[in-house]
């Protein structure tokens, strides 16, 4: 399978180059020549299959032509060695929960993906090493991190916004050392990303390091979050057999998740609709509702993983519906909540369903309480652990939220990060300081 970029001025591109290089050098994010899709037998037969069989086949669609069965059997096995279970909160409402894996956030898919593959293309050729950039504003950063921890031949340099992520979330990634280094921006999570994506277009970083990225800027990353939703569509119909309206509530930052919702509905998985629920940083749900889209800065919020002002997907998603507004408008809705919509939406959901939500999930859920329509049956992506954001849920339910042992644990370590401010010559000169 070839590549191309959304920019358009560049294509035929090998996804083995696609991901090893992450952004294209027109500044564009790389999409497939052709999205494959599953026959009918297939879809009907997901009640019955496991989580990895449906993965493996859905990743043989998107990535068999260039990454041998075998291979591509071991790397569904390892990154999905964890449950996804579909849980009913109230009425025809569900939670896909995508927090049960080591970092407890979905990213986990994605990440541990990515590093698989890469880790494949690197040990297969005569490369130089691999250095992985990512932005996160949350749970990417230490979804990576774990993902990569200890992957030969692969650097990992996760940029984060100083305060403006939890404890939690950033004891995940800045105490791990080894090949994982934590760089803290004075600034915002959209100025990490802008470091990052000019980092890719840079001649001088680039003749020196060979940069890649696994933000959902990156393929590899991107598209296995397609799985989950193969997984969700199968565990509902197992439950509920005469299901026919099915509407996802995709929480929407980066856009990363939605755009996997929609090229699992293009392989054939029957999903009715989209709901892309925003928080303050609301640029697409306003794109959605006026066809402008308006990038801005982005404003800090309680779903912090979701404080994204410029989503690096949104040419993705313009790109699979041939930039039309009404095309895209068909298929996706958009709502847009403030901290305290969110609030009170995790206070009633705990109280009247003892189900707790974490922030970024209940946003989505509030866009189901809101939109769907009595014939439908939702499903919100649960994005992460309650627990990550402990101190904003304990302020909000009044009680206290246990920890799991896996966060207790790295609250324990020694914070390791290099400060750096927004100056893109000041970043370059210190990746150009890390070569080996």
């Amino acid at each position: 399978m070839n590549y191309y970029s959304t920019n358009r001025t560049i294509s035929g591109v090998s996804l083995r180059d696609a991901v090893a290089k992450g952004l294209a050098a027109d500044g564009g994010v790389f999409m497939p020549e052709l999205i494959g899709t599953l026959p009918s037998s297939f879809i009907r037969g997901l009640p019955e299959m496991t989580l990895q069989e449906m993965s493996l086949q859905v990743a043989e669609v998107l990535f068999g032509e260039d990454v041998e069965k075998s291979k591509l059997e071991q790397i569904v096995d390892e990154t999905l060695n964890f449950d996804i279970p579909l849980v009913h909160v109230s009425g025809k409402r569900h939670a896909l929960e995508l927090y049960h894996g080591p970092t407890l956030a979905f990213k986990d898919i994605g990440a541990r993906f990515m590093a698989r593959l890469l880790g494949y293309f690197v040990e297969n050729s005569s490369d130089r090493e691999i250095n992985v950039l990512v932005a996160t504003s949350g749970d990417t950063g230490g979804a990576v991190a774990n993902g990569f921890l200890d992957v030969p031949g692969i650097r990992v340099f996760v940029l984060y916004p100083s305060g403006k992520v939890s404890d939690i979330q950033e004891k995940q990634f800045s105490t791990l050392g080894r090949n994982i280094v934590a760089i803290e921006i004075d600034g915002t999570f959209d100025d990490c990303q802008a470091l990052v994506k000019r980092a890719f277009t840079d001649r001088i970083l680039n003749d020196s390091m060979r940069l890649t990225s696994a933000n959902s800027i990156n393929i590899a990353r991107l598209f296995p979050q397609s799985f989950f939703y193969f997984h969700a569509y199968a565990q509902l119909l197992k439950q509920h057999p005469d299901t026919k309206e099915i509407v996802f509530s995709v929480p929407s930052g980066n856009l990363g998740n939605l755009t996997a919702g929609v090229i699992a509905k293009r392989m054939g998985l029957p999903i009715k609709r989209f709901i892309a629920a925003n928080n303050r940083n609301d640029v697409f749900s306003e794109y959605l509702h006026t066809g402008v889209y308006t990038p801005r800065k982005s404003v800090i919020t309680i779903a912090n993983a979701m404080d994204v002002g410029n989503p690096n997907n949104f040419a993705r998603i313009i790109d699979l519906y041939d930039n039309s507004y009404s095309l895209v408008r068909t298929e996706i809705d958009g709502r847009r909540y403030d901290d305290e919509e969110i609030r009170q939406t995790i206070r009633q959901t705990w109280s009247e369903n003892s189900y707790l939500l974490d922030p970024h999930g209940a946003c989505g859920y509030r866009a189901l309480i809101d939109c769907l329509q009595p014939q439908e049956t939702g499903i919100v992506l649960e994005t992460a652990h309650p627990a990550k954001f402990r101190e904003q849920m304990e302020a909000t339910i009044g009680m206290p939220v246990a920890l799991p042992e896996s966060l207790s644990a790295s609250l324990t370590l020694p914070k390791q990060s290099i400060r750096l401010t927004t100056d893109f010559d000041a970043f370059r000169a210190f990746l150009l300081s890390q070569q080996l």
